[in-house]
């Protein structure tokens, strides 16, 4: 799944947002209905922790600073550099597990224990355990501040749809549509929305697309992609 390098959430979140979200796109058009808000959600996330902890070095950032480098760690032969990596993904996922769940248990109702929260969510669903990742979703939901809360509601939106449960998957995505945050735009929710009901209602998908296809940039250009190939359906 596409990730977003130390170097780039260096740089200005809006263009960082958009450049994701087109090319994970891009990228997983065939899986999109199952994870494909995932690991949008989390690139966003990791660059709102990012923006977060610039002003601030406590234990608690440090730890989830560790988790993080161990979930954007390689995975097969060691880089030249260096830099951390394990020799499976199997490996790389039992590490980050750990230490996601170390830090909820020590520090669980802070800001960085909902992000670990939510990393965990995120893990089970790439590992399709989906049960495991609806309850660790549903927890930031309720319990995380509302920036937060909304990225979760994005993923969990995407296990509702991958178990069958449009309706649940649907109410959640126009629920972010209609209170958009500074984590998940309307138009996220929206493109995120019409790709989940690209199979099942395509009407209804190209309703959701057609007052973004005609926007310029990255967002504009997506829309209209996916508009043109949900023409004649």
């Amino acid at each position: 799944m596409a990730r977003i390098t130390r170097k780039e959430l260096k740089s200005d979140k809006f263009a960082l947002e958009v450049e994701q979200t087109v090319s994970f796109f891009e990228e997983h058009r065939k899986e999109i209905v199952r994870y494909g808000a995932i690991a949008l959600a989390v690139a966003a996330l990791v660059l709102a922790y990012i923006t977060y902890a610039r002003h601030q070095q406590t234990a608690r950032e440090q730890a989830l600073a560790h988790a993080i480098e161990v979930q954007e760690a390689a995975v097969g032969q060691p880089s030249p550099g260096g830099g951390l990596s394990f020799p499976t993904q199997d490996a790389k996922d039992q590490a980050a597990l750990k230490a996601f769940s170390g830090l909820v248990a020590q520090y669980g109702g802070s800001n960085e224990g909902e992000i670990a929260r939510y990393y965990l969510g995120s893990i089970k669903a790439d590992q399709g355990n989906l049960s495991e990742a609806e309850k660790a979703f549903q927890e930031v939901v309720h319990s995380a501040r509302a920036d937060y809360a909304s990225l979760a509601k994005l993923s969990l939106a995407q296990v509702y749809f991958a178990q069958g449960r449009d309706r649940d998957g649907e109410a959640l995505l126009r629920d972010l549509i209609a209170h958009p945050t500074v984590f998940v735009s309307k138009e996220q929710a929206t493109v995120s929305l019409a790709l989940c009901l690209k199979t099942k209602n395509p009407a209804e998908a190209r309703k959701l697309l057609d007052p973004l296809k005609t926007m310029t940039g990255p967002v504009g250009q997506l829309a209209l992609t996916l508009w043109g190939e949900l023409r004649g359906q």
